[in-house]
C-alpha cells in the first residue's frame, strides 16, 4: 500500500520541448559561448539529449530546470573540446571603445562564466536565488556571493567605460 500523496508526473513532445524551451536554451547557451555557431552546435545537443532522455517531469518549471541544467553541462563540454576557439574569437572581438553602444551584453560577456551564468539565470530567466542554487547544484550563499560580485564588477567596468 503507497501512503502519502503520489505526484502526478507528465510527459512533453519534443515539439513541446522546442517550443516552450528553445529561447531559453539559446540565451543559455548564448551567454556561456559567446558564440552564435557554437550556440546553435550546443542548442542541437541538448534537443538531441532531450529526446534520448524521454523522461516525465514533475511540472514545467521541472523540465526547464532539467534543459538549464543540459544546457550548461552540454556548453561545458563545448568549451573543453573546443578552447582554442575562443580564443581566437576573443583575439577578434570588438575594442572596448564601442561597449558603451553595445549595452550591458558586453559587460555580462566579460564576466568569469560562473558570474555570466548566475546574472543571466537571475534577470533574463528570472529564477530566485534558491532556485538558481538548485540548478547549479550551489550553496545559496555562494549564489548570494557570485551575484554580489557580478554586480559590483559590472558597475566597475560601466563607470571606468564612461570616463
Amino acid at each position: 500500500m503507497l501512503s502519502g500523496k503520489m505526484k502526478h508526473k507528465f510527459l512533453l513532445s519534443d515539439e513541446e520541448a522546442v517550443n516552450h524551451f528553445s529561447d531559453t536554451v539559446y540565451r543559455v547557451a548564448f551567454n556561456m559561448l559567446k558564440n552564435d555557431a557554437d550556440t546553435q552546435d550546443v542548442f542541437q545537443e541538448v534537443f538531441l539529449r532531450f529526446i534520448k532522455h524521454s523522461g516525465k517531469y514533475e511540472s514545467l518549471e521541472h523540465a526547464k530546470a532539467w534543459i538549464i541544467r543540459v544546457t550548461i553541462n552540454c556548453s561545458h563540454d563545448f568549451l573543453r573540446k573546443q578552447r582554442h576557439h575562443l580564443e581566437l574569437n576573443a583575439a577578434l572581438e570588438i575594442s572596448s571603445k564601442d561597449a558603451t553602444d553595445r549595452g550591458m551584453t558586453h559587460y555580462i560577456q566579460g564576466l568569469d562564466e560562473k558570474y555570466r551564468i548566475v546574472i543571466h539565470l537571475f534577470y533574463y530567466e528570472q529564477y530566485k536565488i534558491s532556485e538558481i542554487a538548485d540548478i547549479l547544484k550551489k550553496n545559496e550563499n555562494t549564489i548570494k556571493t557570485w551575484l554580489a560580485r557580478a554586480k559590483k564588477i559590472l558597475k566597475e567596468k560601466w563607470e571606468d567605460d564612461l570616463n
